[in-house]
């Protein structure tokens, strides 16, 4: 469903991107790793339609990004940044409600259909008994939960997430990796997940695709491209990779700088 070709970006003389192409099927789970400043954030507003490409498109079931309006993007495409911040005392029930605007026209309120579709949103990702909580007062793992609630509210074919689990202590990395894993099994819900995380990626991603300074170092499989060659190639760091029987996934151990 959405294809990525030849996407070429510079701010100014300083090019970000060269050429980067890839895709990604409906129902899958693509990961975008990538060391700082490898232009992964760039990528994934360039796919979000909040960056034009300077060469290049991005298509969402054949129609250029492009071409789209930003109305018609937020129904096909949430966005779920690494972090969120609200300006105002907004409750939870209000930030989950916000994922409906793109589906209401100039100056309509939400309906008993939008309220149903948040509440249920509140629901699958564990949130419901926060909705009367202002976004301020949670802890990061639990307003990274709402922020996913509202994206679900959107109701949009795809997830865009930037470092979800950045900043989060272990026991909230893993409820947001399951939650995720979850969403995928019982939604079939198609996600690009840009993550620093190896393990959490191979824990979720069944494809990669690796970055470096604006490139494409290797994409495919999880199982084909997260090798410690490619670990080195990437990272500049000598790292063990193997299966781990008991997390039932790839496991990079980090060794030393390459």
């Amino acid at each position: 469903m959405l294809a990525v070709s030849d996407v070429a970006f510079a701010y100014g003389e300083h090019v970000i991107l060269h050429g980067v192409s890839f895709a990604v099927p409906r129902g899958h789970i693509v990961g975008l790793l990538g060391p700082n400043g490898s232009g992964k954030t760039t990528l994934l507003r360039i796919i979000a339609g909040t960056l034009a490409p300077q060469r290049g498109r991005v298509e969402i079931d054949g129609v250029s990004v492009t071409a789209m309006s930003r109305r018609e993007i937020a129904r096909r495409i949430s966005v779920v940044p690494q972090e969120t911040h609200s300006t105002f005392d907004f409750t939870v029930e209000d930030i989950v409600l916000m994922g409906r605007y793109p589906h209401l026209s100039a100056f309509e309120l939400e309906g008993p259909d939008d309220r149903a579709i948040a509440y249920e949103a509140l629901q699958v990702t564990g949130t419901r008994a926060l909705a009367a909580r202002t976004f301020a007062t949670l802890s990061g793992g639990e307003k990274q939960r709402v922020v996913i609630a509202g994206a679900l509210a959107q109701a949009s074919d795809a997830l865009l997430l930037d470092e979800p689990t950045a900043s989060l202590d272990l026991g909230a990395q893993l409820d947001i990796a399951a939650l995720l894993a979850r969403l995928h099994r019982d939604r079939g819900t198609t996600m690009v997940v840009c993550t620093h995380d190896l393990n959490f990626a191979a824990s979720l991603c069944a494809e990669l695709v690796l970055i470096r300074q604006g490139r494409i170092l290797a994409q495919g499989a999880t199982a084909d491209v997260l090798t410690p060659a490619n670990v080195a190639a990437l990272y500049d760091v000598r790292a063990d990779v193997a299966f781990h029987a008991g997390a039932k996934h790839l496991t990079v151990v980090p060794i030393a700088r390459a």
